[in-house]
Parts: C-alpha cells; structure tokens; sequence
C-alpha cells in the first residue's frame, strides 16, 4: 500500500503571441449532464436472481427497451423489447424452451432475434428483432447495447466472488444523471452531508493517478476527538485508541463507466472493504439510472462474528447510501429547475473526473 503526495492543481495559463483565427475561436463548454453513457461497454441491466429459468424480464439502456430471457435450455439472451409486428412489448410475453413468445399473435424469436409466424409459411418469416450480447458475472446481467464489436465480458467485480469477503448486493432506480453518481462517490470532501451517521470525519486528499479512460484517488481521515460508529468499525476490523492520527486509506477509482472503493485499514496492504458500482441509465434523457452496487467486508480471524454483525452493518450502510442518493436527487432537481448545469466546481481532481466522463461517454442530441 502507498500514500501519494498531492497537489492543489494549477491554472492552465496561453502563452503569449498571435493565434490563428480557429485556435482563437472559444468553444461552450460541455453540459456535463447532456452527456451520455456511452453505448460501446458493458453494463449491468439485471440481477441474476431476478432472470429465473422460463421468464423474461423487462430493462432497459438509454431509454431503449430490453427483454432478458433465460430459456429452459440453453444460455441467457437479450432482445430488444419490441416485437416486430406491433411493437408491443415481448417481455409481456411467455417462454417456451428456447424461445420467446410475443402475448399477442404468438409470434416467436430465438436467440437469434429471428422470427417465427405461427398462421404463415415457414418461407415468408419477416424481419425479425436486434440482439444484444449478453454476459453474467458474480450475480448480475450486462448487456453491450453499442454498435462496435463486444470487448471480453467482466471475469470480476470488487471482491464479491472472493470468499475471503462477505457481499451484500443492493441498489435501485435513482433519479439523477449518472454523472453525478460518479462525482458523488468520488468526492470525499462531502463527508459533512453524513455527519449525523458517521460522526465529525476530515477527509485528507493525498493524490491522483490517471491514464486513458480511468482515474483514482487517495484520501485519509482523522476524528479528532472522536471514536467511530459500530458501523464503521465493523468495516475496518476493530475499534481505534487513537483516532486523531491518520492510519487509513481509501482508493476510489473510475475506470469508465463504473466505479470501486478501496478501504485499507491500519496500513493493510489487503482491502478491508471493496465495494463495486454501477451505474446504468434508464431513460431517453438520461435523467434517472439504476446502480448496482456489491460492498464486500473481509472476514475477520474470528468466524462468525462478521455474520453476528451484519444487520448493523447493512443498517449503517443504507443510511449513508440514502443519505447520498437524495442529494444527488437534490442536484438533479436543481438542473432541471435551472435548464443547465450551473456547478461552480473548485476541487481540481473533480474537474479532473468531469473532463474523463465528458471525454468518454457521448453527446445527446437535443429533443
């Protein structure tokens, strides 16, 4: 494990001298929260548990309807969630062996999205309906809803298939701009929003790193005076004697389009907690996304205490993810309200982080 040393960033300044006419030209900044996910990666659209053998489920990327089948035999497919008849939905539908059966005329689609008829011949099968590749990986469904050929599905998330840890799996629909679920977590400096759960915490920047597409931060923390929540201690291992000095570390990463937290306790080199995020948009706008979120804790050398404990764990943990979620609600309200994003951000690694998801999600075209 190593501590970074910071910096408080720096302002780009023009060297001086004429500029030719189009370097001259200064461009709108980028709204931010007009920005889409971008399409060409992997997202989680399901948990595992919710696709039972013989059901179809409903889900959605972007406002673009999916059906997530699991057949009697054979591996889980993704069809766009329209039939090719008269577009209504084929997740309203049944499955029978391998295919998918549309509730109104019984048109049926395999894997493949092509299309049976039951009532015509076999040799006049119209168009049938888009495929998404699909993949499952420690209790969830992604689905590559982009143009470009799959990159190799996700082998792991956080340590949620490590049996040195024990995961709870949560999330939901919240009413914001994925963007701001990234700046959120990453963002340390928000602590005051949670104090009422987590006690007076003072976050310490202590560095970045970064490199095409990904970014992560370090950050330490100190209570002076104070001893931490039942909660808090849970996660890093034991109560602290003194809590004025700085012995903790935590990593948060975007490694886009998802996130990780790392938690180091008492200089470890092995995370005490590891918790996965992702954030996939449900709505055309963009405006609403639904998280998925694996928080790992590493068992202790005294079996069964971890167990003992979680009821007071998940408590804690809900609250300050709820704590987070209407806040984040609160900053989508006020764009909306205000028809633009009228953040003032000072804190230079933000900036850092609002450029990386500009960089790499997708413009949305006005409607």
């Amino acid at each position: 494990m190593r501590f970074t040393s910071g910096s408080s960033g720096g302002v780009e300044v023009l060297n001086s001298g004429l500029l030719s006419a189009e370097a001259s030209v200064i461009k709108a900044p980028v709204d931010l929260r007009r920005v889409g996910a971008h399409p060409d990666h992997w997202y989680p659209v399901a948990w595992s548990h919710e696709v039972k053998t013989g059901k179809v489920v409903a889900s959605s990327f972007a406002g673009e309807p999916i059906a997530i089948v699991r057949p009697q035999q054979g591996e889980l497919y993704a069809l766009e969630d329209r039939c090719a008849h008269r577009q209504v939905p084929l997740s309203k539908g049944s499955v029978k062996d391998c295919r998918l059966h549309c509730v109104y005329h019984g048109w049926s689609y395999d894997a493949s999205g092509k299309c049976d008829v039951p009532y015509i011949g076999k040799d006049k099968k119209p168009n049938g309906v888009r495929t998404y590749p699909v993949c499952e990986c420690d209790g969830i469904v992604f689905i590559w809803p982009g143009s470009l050929p799959a990159a190799p599905p996700p082998t792991g998330l956080g340590a949620a298939g490590d049996k040195a840890y024990k995961t709870r799996s949560f999330g939901r629909v919240v009413n914001c701009h994925y963007t701001f679920m990234h700046e959120n977590l990453m963002d340390m400096n928000h602590q005051f929003l949670h104090y009422r759960t987590t006690g007076k915490v003072t976050p310490r920047y202590l560095g970045k790193r970064s490199g095409d597409g990904w970014m992560e931060l370090d950050y330490t923390f100190t209570r002076p005076g104070q001893k931490p929540p039942l909660g808090e201690s849970l996660i890093t291992g034991g109560f602290r004697s003194d809590t004025s000095k700085p012995r903790d570390l935590m990593t948060i990463r975007t490694e886009y389009p998802h996130q990780t937290l790392k938690f180091f306790a008492s200089g470890g080199d092995v995370p005490a907690l590891y918790v996965w995020l992702g954030y996939t948009p449900v709505d055309a706008e963009q405006r609403k996304n639904r998280s998925f979120i694996h928080l790992s804790v590493r068992r202790p050398k005294i079996p069964g205490v971890l167990d003992l404990a979680w009821p007071v764990l998940t408590w804690f943990t809900n609250r300050v993810f709820e704590e987070d979620r209407i806040i984040v609600e609160m900053e989508q309200a006020a764009y909306d309200a205000q028809g633009s994003d009228w953040n003032q951000e000072v804190f230079p690694p933000i900036r850092d982080l609002r450029d990386l998801l500009a960089k790499n999600g997708r413009v949305m075209s006005a409607r």
